[in-house]
């Protein structure tokens, strides 16, 4: 008989593991950058160089990174439940009429402190009432959340394109948006904030809504890992059969783990539309909400991970333009699929070293397996 794999510490299982597929996903991705004729060093270095190396592009690296992090969790609370939501760019996307709804109503007669509030209220339940009837048909029909929630998808997509062409877009527009927002419906940028780091920033959307998704991180950990709620949440992922006999209401935990994942994919909007372009505009979310997959999945669904993943992301985002720009063999389709090699090594192939790194922790520890084995047989 094999000798069982020892079991990894905390800090390889959510630390070590996936550096290493995600330095595979880069070492794969340099091979790619050789094949169309450039130097990986020097593609590496611009995007590093196009992230972070000046001020503007940590504002606008941060920026990007803020709405993987509400699209990230949202997936990662679904997760937990063992369901896999993927519907977060349409929860995103109604999220963002909710935002609207409320900048439009109340941004000529309040300060933005006061609609800011009122605006995350309005993405939160837009964004969970468009996740009600997926978690409803999985939770009382045995529909598949994963097809229910890819086809609201699309059904968002078009019911935002017949909003804000009929019904949203001012008399006599031509574009398919909404009126810009007063000053009461825009966000303060913070960017003095790197500027008191020494940075020196022109101009960049990164807002307050940055500050809102690290709270949000927070509390997905509270909620998780020290509320009843979210024991049910992850004892009806990690078995059904043993939530149900614990008296778990499965319907009950489905519906609530679904709404809280829409009302964070809904206030991602609060980032782009109220934080940047002050007005609702068609494809706002532009495939955030696909990306909080990737985010949940190398952040092991786990707070402290999922930021540090949105923020590699987002220097994916502002650092893959820098290099597209500098290196024409390297077009923004390239950009994709390196991306789409960190999703496949942090996602489909997250376990590939997991035997290898065990065996070796094993191979490291044989006294401290040698005396559990001896204190069996004394047992």
């Amino acid at each position: 008989m094999s000798a069982p794999y020892a079991k990894l510490p905390a800090w390889a299982d959510y630390g070590l593991i996936p550096l290493i597929n995600l330095a595979v996903a880069f070492l794969v991705a340099g091979l790619v950058v050789m094949l169309v004729g450039e130097n990986p060093f020097r593609a590496a270095a611009i995007l590093v160089e196009g992230a972070l190396g000046r001020g503007q592009n940590i504002a606008y690296t941060l920026y990007y990174a803020t709405s993987f992090i509400f699209t990230g969790l949202a997936v990662a609370v679904a997760f937990h439940c063992s369901l896999f939501n993927i519907g977060g760019e349409g929860q995103a996307y109604v999220g963002g009429l909710g935002v609207a709804v409320v900048c439009l109503a109340f941004d000529s007669i309040l300060p933005w402190w006061v609609v800011f509030p009122l605006a995350i209220l309005g993405a939160a339940l837009f964004g969970a009432a468009w996740a009600f009837i997926p978690a409803y048909f999985q939770a009382k029909r045995g529909s598949h959340i994963v097809i229910t929630t890819i086809m609201f998808n699309f059904i968002a997509a078009s019911l935002m394109v017949y909003l804000l062409v009929n019904v949203l877009k001012p008399a006599g527009a031509q574009a398919p948006q909404t009126r810009n927002f007063l000053e009461g419906g825009q966000l303060p940028k913070l960017n003095w904030v790197l500027e008191a780091m020494g940075f020196s920033i022109r101009s960049a959307p990164f807002n307050l809504s940055f500050l809102l998704a690290l709270l949000a991180a927070f509390l997905v950990w509270v909620l998780i890992w020290r509320t009843r709620l979210g024991y049910e949440i992850r004892m009806r992922g990690f078995s059904p059969k043993a939530a149900r006999y614990a008296g778990v209401s499965e319907t009950k935990i489905i519906i609530i783990t679904m709404l809280i994942s829409g009302a964070l994919a809904g206030m991602m909007a609060l980032n782009p539309v109220m934080g940047d372009q002050n007005r609702l505009q068609i494809d706002f979310v532009t495939g955030a909400g696909f990306v909080g997959i990737a985010v949940a999945l190398m952040g092991r669904s786990h707070p402290a991970g999922i930021v540090p993943a949105a923020i590699l992301f987002g220097m994916l985002y502002q650092g893959g333009a820098e290099l597209a720009f500098e290196m024409p063999n390297i077009s923004r389709d390239m950009i994709v699929i390196i991306q789409g090699l960190v999703i496949l090594f942090a996602g489909a192939l997250e376990h590939m070293f997991r035997p290898s790194i065990q065996a070796l922790f094993a191979s490291l520890s044989p006294r401290s397996a040698g005396i559990e084995a001896q204190q069996g047989e004394g047992g």
